[in-house]
């Protein structure tokens, strides 16, 4: 049992190595085009979406859906404190140039 477990673990390891290795030669990324332009080929042939919408996906995880949308209402905060706070320094006026004007 221990045996299978070992090899299966170490096929694993050696497979995502030759795998990323083999990705960027060249025989690689033509092999990595053809699959593509096979998978592209089969879902124009066949109708075949394989990416599903993004709000199909968010109906079917809605935990998951309320915790981005909380996390985004977070980031929009904090980018509009941030944005607050940058409007606040650039109305600020350097007193020191008002009569520097030569004009």
């Amino acid at each position: 049992m221990w045996f299978f477990l070992i090899s299966s673990i170490a096929g694993s390891i050696i497979g995502s190595a030759t795998d990323s290795w083999f990705r960027d030669t060249k025989l690689g990324i033509w092999f990595y085009n053809k699959i593509d332009s096979l998978y592209t080929w089969a879902s124009k042939r066949y109708g075949i979406k394989l990416l599903t919408d993004e709000k199909k996906r968010m109906a079917k995880f809605p935990e998951l859906s309320k915790r981005l949308k909380t996390l985004e209402l977070r980031l929009q905060e904090a980018e509009n404190k941030i944005n607050m706070k940058d409007a606040v320094v650039d109305n600020t006026i350097d007193y020191g140039s008002f009569g520097d004007d030569n004009d």
